[in-house]
């Protein structure tokens, strides 16, 4: 069985990093990605989608670090489904991209405040930890 998803899209707000349990960082990005078509008409029409991703532990810290809105990333990671019961009892479910690897495309946007300690040319970082995540 395979269970991969590749993605590249622009970055719809800045990364808030978390702590959970035993000092666990996580951070959820929303990426866009939008597919350009031409309808039966030849109109060229666009649809854009939105994708929750997850980064686990170290990869976390580095996306808080580097990556900011409007950022272009590759995304390479696997699907997960997953539900609870919010505050009014209601069942809610998302579905999620848990990323392995972070690749920064082109430039950083012009309104980042953070150092300048992106290298011009940024390595693919990859998440090595293989232990079980806290779910």
């Amino acid at each position: 069985m395979l269970n991969k998803v590749m993605l590249i899209g622009n970055v719809g707000k800045d990364p808030e990093l978390r702590h959970l349990e035993n000092d666990v960082a996580v951070v959820t990005l929303h990426i866009a990605t939008t597919e350009r078509f031409k309808d039966r008409s030849g109109t060229t029409k666009e649809q854009t989608e939105w994708h929750n991703v997850v980064f686990w532990r170290n990869l976390a810290e580095v996306v808080e670090k580097y990556v900011r809105k409007g950022s272009q990333v590759f995304i390479e990671g696997r699907l997960r489904n997953r539900s609870w019961e919010d505050q009014n009892g209601q069942k809610r479910y998302v579905t999620e991209v848990v990323a392995d690897v972070i690749r920064l495309l082109g430039k950083r946007p012009e309104t980042d405040n953070r150092p300048a300690a992106l290298p011009t040319e940024p390595p693919a970082i990859e998440q090595t930890e293989n232990d079980d995540l806290p779910f």
